[in-house]
């Protein structure tokens, strides 16, 4: 055996490599297929034994022996002769189950079994071995590919693109990594991605490949980065502000909306805490409240008001709408937050009292001074003054202005009817 790659990969295949003397016994030996060394012998003892024995099938250099309730194709390297008296050969066992007791089953019944698809040819293209995976690609099972050729298997398009690629990985001596389509059984197109790697063994060199198929994978990344570019579309152009939030409240991305709405570059809001941006007012704790809901997963969405700070230190009164983002095993890993109405920026101005609130709210479903005194039970004076109070505080010389800046400011919910303030709409 003189390299020690195909060693390894042998170590843990259903396969049988040997050395023999003049007399015909075992020199050297590995791989998988074998426990000790007498059984060993005792294979190679009844493969001569068969192949001597006349009508033995022979398929190309390929004979058949059967040991043990077990199939092999039995290769003596044809045109080579023995070197210092011995004989070198090769054999890889045709059936799927790993027999009890010899070295490395649990891994050859994991290799025959598992989900990558792996091979080994030679470099006419002839399948050596192939396991349980490679076989399902082809609608088939692993003793019907070994002993094939490619264009047994593949459209000629395609049996020509894995011919190129042997070679290269034959002529680069190196394994190649690379991603192939291939057509299945079916006729649908699949997509691999896997390594082939040359093996020299016995003054030859064949190639052996693992792949995975990755086209679920593949047509799930497609379909994840259209939704990405359709968000980045709706983040980046609807004209709604939005931003991604972390678990931990940090902007991590946002629109240019978003930067636009607090008058800054949006550089200058990716990496910042999202509670810097919240005036102190009232409905800070209902919106702290939603937020903890959302992160513990108690709900998925919310809508809620809240009053964002710009970097002139102006105030805008804003309805919000929060979704979860999940991460692995279901854990919140984001929240979008959405802008989805605005009153207009101003500059701050002492909060208001819920009487002044409530004031504000019957003025505005079109109650007189008396009627609010009645529906409060304050006086009409104590009314009066609280009115004359709000027109100070809001800049508004009218009734009907009061109630007009009371919307546009945001104190009053803009979809709520009766009237009421908007912390609580």
């Amino acid at each position: 055996m003189d390299d020690s790659g195909v060693r390894a990969l042998l170590e843990y295949l259903p396969a049988f490599w040997w050395e023999t003397d003049e007399q015909s016994r075992v020199a050297e030996w590995g791989g998988g297929a074998f426990a000790d060394l007498p059984t060993a012998q005792r294979f190679l003892d009844r493969a001569r034994q068969e192949m001597s024995t006349p009508g033995h099938p022979l398929e190309e250099g390929h004979r058949l022996t059967h040991f043990d309730g077990r199939t092999f194709q039995v290769r003596w390297p044809p045109g080579k002769s023995p070197e210092h008296g011995r004989n070198r050969g090769l054999a890889v066992e045709t059936g799927a189950l790993p027999a009890g007791g010899r070295r490395s089953a649990a891994f050859a019944e994991f290799a025959d079994f598992a989900p990558a698809a792996a091979f080994l040819r030679d470099r006419d293209g002839r399948y050596l071995w192939a396991n349980h995976s490679y076989a399902h690609l082809y609608g088939t099972t692993p003793d019907r590919i070994v002993g094939s050729r490619i264009e047994d298997l593949d459209t000629p398009s395609d049996a020509a693109q894995f011919r190129a690629l042997d070679q290269e990985t034959l002529s680069r001596g190196k394994p190649v990594r690379h991603q192939l389509r291939y057509h299945r059984a079916d006729g649908s197109t699949g997509q691999a991605a896997g390594h082939r790697f040359p093996i020299q063994e016995g003054g030859q060199t064949y190639v052996a490949g693992i792949y995975v198929d990755i086209t679920e994978h593949a047509r799930a990344m497609d379909q994840r980065r259209e939704a990405e570019e359709n968000l980045k579309a709706l983040r980046d152009h609807s004209g709604l502000p939005c931003a991604l939030l972390s678990v931990g409240g940090r902007i991590e991305q946002a629109g240019t909306a978003t930067a636009e709405l607090f008058r800054t570059r949006l550089s200058d809001l990716i990496g910042r805490r999202a509670h810097t941006l919240l005036a102190a007012t009232p409905d800070l704790r209902p919106l702290r409240l939603t937020w903890e809901g959302l992160i513990t997963r108690r709900i998925r969405r919310a809508e809620t008001s809240a009053v964002l700070l710009d970097a002139q230190g102006r105030q805008r009164r804003t309805r919000l709408h929060l979704t979860t983002v999940s991460g692995p095993a279901g854990r919140v890993a984001h929240v979008w937050v959405v802008v989805t109405h605005q009153g207009i920026a101003h500059e701050a101005h002492p909060p208001l009292t819920a009487a002044q609130n409530r004031i504000l709210s019957l003025l505005a479903g079109g109650s007189t001074n008396g009627e609010i005194a009645a529906s409060l039970g304050l006086s009409r004076q104590t009314v009066d003054y609280h009115l004359s109070r709000l027109r100070d505080l809001l800049g508004a010389a009218t009734r009907p202005a009061l109630v007009a800046r009371a919307y546009v400011l945001g104190i009053l919910g803009p979809r709520a009817w009766p009237p009421r303030p908007a912390t609580v709409s």
